[in-house]
């Protein structure tokens, strides 16, 4: 890293991170690896770092409930996401709660092995900065997909999955009951925050961590995604809802993109209802 300004840290293993088996993998690569990162920066003098974090930090999203406000959900229990229940519900009075836009502020509460490893890497990156009178962008992206996907692996995203269902001359394959809404941004516009973050670090102060999310600004249901991909492919298949369910899984995460615009300039150019149907042809890798 000899005469390097900025660094921007994108590697780690991704996933889901489903059982207790892949604990210490996530650890081992994207803890321990971010952690090497940074001792090595500050043995050759960086103090300028981009970070690639993730959405799944904030684990459930955040929720209004009709009679007591913003409030922390209760736990999907997996009793209830059997009898087909997947909405979050009030921990209070059990209503079913209304999704909010999820902010920079809002804490970290992770649900699986990944996210649990994603919101340590942040940590460790703060820490850093702080010890190394250093500044970290961090960027939260959300849903990324778009040309250069990996085909057909546990990683590749539930739309380059749509995807090769559709290919397959099958109808997507869509759990719960489609009704999860997400935030689907293209990697183009993921690029491009990027490089504004690598900019904006050059100048943040030492001692600083900024997160942003990196997001298209227009929340989209599961079913959705399946559907705006089945256009694109000219197999317009309806998705088969199975009602099926991850426990790791959370019913709804959609970003609040105003500090990255605030801050950094950023902007999503590409909208899902457009991206999403070019991706259809996009090119992938195996």
């Amino acid at each position: 890293m000899a005469d390097v300004d900025v660094v921007c840290h994108q590697a780690a293993v991704v996933g889901a991170g489903t059982t207790t088996g892949d604990l210490p993998l996530y650890a081992a690569h994207n803890d321990l690896g971010t952690a090497a990162v940074l001792a090595a920066a500050t043995e050759v003098g960086i103090e300028r770092l981009v970070l690639a974090s993730s959405m799944v930090v904030y684990g459930d999203g955040a929720y209004a409930c009709a009679e007591h406000g913003r409030v922390v959900p209760s736990a999907r229990i997996p009793q209830a996401l059997a009898a087909g229940d997947f909405e979050a519900h009030c921990p209070s009075c059990g209503q079913t709660l209304a999704p909010l836009l999820v902010d920079e502020d809002a804490p970290a509460a992770p649900r699986s092995a990944y996210a649990a490893s994603k919101a340590a890497q942040e940590h460790y990156a703060s820490a850093w900065a702080r010890q190394a009178g250093a500044a970290v962008v961090a960027l939260r992206y959300h849903n990324v997909y778009g040309p250069g996907m990996p085909r057909d692996t546990p990683y590749s995203g539930v739309a380059a999955m749509f995807r090769s269902a559709l290919e397959r001359g099958e109808a997507p394959r869509v759990f719960e009951d489609g009704g999860q809404r997400r935030d689907f941004v293209h990697v183009d516009d993921v690029a491009r925050a990027n490089l504004l973050a690598a900019t904006a670090v050059t100048t943040a102060p030492p001692g600083s961590f900024q997160p942003y999310n990196v997001a298209s600004g227009y929340p989209v249901t599961v079913a959705e995604v399946a559907r705006l991909v089945a256009q694109g492919t000219g197999r317009p298949l309806a998705p088969e809802v199975t009602g099926e369910y991850r426990l790791g899984d959370v019913r709804h995460v959609v970003a609040s993109a105003q500090r990255a615009a605030r801050d950094l300039g950023f902007r999503a150019a590409t909208s899902p209802q457009e991206g999403l149907p070019e991706f259809a042809s996009a090119p992938l890798r195996p």
